[in-house]
């Protein structure tokens, strides 16, 4: 009879690295040795230094043991993040075993490192801070000593063993010469892990990508794939778990708000449905931003909590605009009603955008948000960062519960021809909106029209609108024209079916 114990069940300690636990469905399995391998600048150094920083502050203390860098440059290097080691060095936190070369010595003959030696400085670390954390980095560095692979697998294996009997939960850092191939540089490292994660910053599209992937979990489940992550300047490393979220049941409502157009709102049956996304879409000077705009000045007016992400055009020029269309942004900022973001795309990688915008969001509490316009991220960003970037926008909205309106250039001629982000974010969108220029008779007038509008109907026509200081001002629809979304207006007899 084949009955399962509680042995069976892997414990995972909490790691604290931001998304990681996520992503590893826990934490790492304690009294485990994982190894974490990737090319030079992968992030390894950092990922091994916040998992003792990250125990400390959880009350588990840790020992570092570096094979590569001395302890002096570790402890200056990781003070860029904000982790005051020496400090912690001194409240028996954090224990250095320095196993590293120093400047004058031989380089060992092979056979001739002492790794009994060395397993004894390491428990001796262990005993003194009383350590649940052990970080090691690196250990190719000390493989170059070793004659061959079969005597690198042995002292692998006998340092694993050593550490499991102490019960400690660690993590050792590898070298790879490439981001996508042989897992590590001697092809054995893996095999006498538990666990393998891998760190890779691979040019993709002519631009730097990091990711994360956990390729092997002994006994434990985990999220398959890579996933994005940024090493920032006060934090380290940041993963972006995309859309590991739950779904949320109650995540729909059937309260209509106003979308600030009250022409727009009979469009769509009553208003935007709270919590839903809308796209809007549409050529250069169509009317996005000043949509934009009019749905955040609703929500303030309704005294809900609004926030803009702003990605081409500065604070100045935005009020500027709003001011122009009888909308105060500086009086609603003044009120706390509002919070205008800009930023430049190029400023920042793709993730590192995301990462800062849930910061703010979670630090703002906004229940409506808009992001103006997704297009300019596309086009600084490469395909596949662009597809995480939507899936993690919109886990964030939809885990939230707010309304979010995104806005979509389009090209000014090829009007049928969609955009990245109108491809990758349609399907996932309660509402789209799309503005269009039409030409009638030599004259250039623009249209709106709501195809999509999910859970409800909504008027199917495209109506002609006009922009003057009080906003969007929208009409009857166009009669005997046909071809306006293909881009390809057409006069002639309308005759309904």
């Amino acid at each position: 009879m084949n009955q399962k114990s509680e042995q069976d069940f892997v414990e995972k300690l909490v790691t604290g690295i931001p998304g990681f636990d996520i992503l590893s469905e826990g934490g790492l399995p304690t009294g485990r040795v994982t190894l974490v391998v990737g090319t030079a600048g992968s992030g390894k150094t950092v990922f091994a230094s916040q998992y003792l920083a990250e125990g400390i502050k959880r009350g588990e203390n840790g020992v570092f043991v570096t094979f590569e860098e001395s302890p002096q440059r570790i402890r200056k290097n990781m003070r860029s993040f904000g982790w005051d080691i020496c400090k912690w060095e001194e409240e028996g936190k954090w224990a250095f075993v320095d196993a590293s070369r120093h400047p004058g010595e031989k380089p060992l003959i092979s056979g001739e490192y002492d790794f009994d030696s060395l397993v004894a400085r390491i428990k001796y670390a262990i005993n003194q801070v009383n350590a649940v954390r052990v970080s090691m980095d690196c250990l190719g560095a000390i493989f170059t000593y070793l004659p061959d692979k079969a005597q690198i697998r042995n002292e692998l294996l006998m340092i694993a063993s050593v550490l499991g009997q102490i019960e400690s939960t660690v993590i050792a850092t590898s070298e790879r010469s490439q981001e996508y191939g042989e897992i590590s540089t001697y092809s054995v490292e893996e095999f006498v892990a538990d666990n393998v994660i891998i760190l890779r910053n691979a040019i993709v599209e002519e631009q730097r990508r990091r990711t994360i992937e956990i390729l092997k979990y002994r006994g434990s489940s985990h999220k398959q794939g890579e996933f994005p992550f940024s090493i920032l300047p006060d934090k380290g490393i940041v993963i972006i778990p995309l859309c590991t979220t739950e779904t949320v049941e109650d995540g729909t409502s059937d309260m209509r708000i106003s979308s600030g157009i009250v022409q727009l709102d009979v469009m769509c049956g009553g208003g935007f449905f709270r919590n839903s996304i809308i796209l809007v879409s549409g050529a250069t000077g169509t009317g996005k931003t000043l949509l934009s705009t009019q749905f955040i000045a609703a929500g303030a007016h309704n005294n809900e909590r609004c926030l803009l992400f702003a990605f081409e055009e500065n604070r100045e020029m935005i009020f500027r605009n709003a001011f122009g269309w009888s909308v105060d942004f500086r009086q609603m900022e003044r009120d706390e009603k509002l919070r205008v973001v800009c930023r430049y795309p190029e400023a920042n990688t793709i993730e590192q955008h995301l990462i800062k915008m849930q910061e703010i969001i979670e630090e703002f509490q906004p229940t409506r948000i808009a992001v103006d316009s997704l297009s300019a991220l596309e086009w600084a960003s490469s395909t596949k960062g662009f597809r995480q970037f939507i899936v993690g926008l919109n886990s964030m909205v939809r885990e939230r519960k707010m309304t979010a309106l995104y806005t979509s250039t389009t090209p000014m001629t090829l009007v049928s021809s969609t955009s990245t982000s109108e491809s990758h974010i349609s399907t996932t969108t309660d509402v789209i909106i799309l503005l269009r220029y039409v030409e009638v008779y030599g004259e250039i007038r623009r249209g709106i029209t709501v195809i999509k509008m999910r859970g409800s109907q909504h008027d199917k026509q495209i109506r002609e609108f006009m922009i003057d200081t009080q906003g969007m001002q929208i009409g009857k629809p166009f009669r005997n024209i046909t071809g306006i979304l293909v881009g390809n207006p057409v006069t002639g007899f309308y005759k309904p079916k």
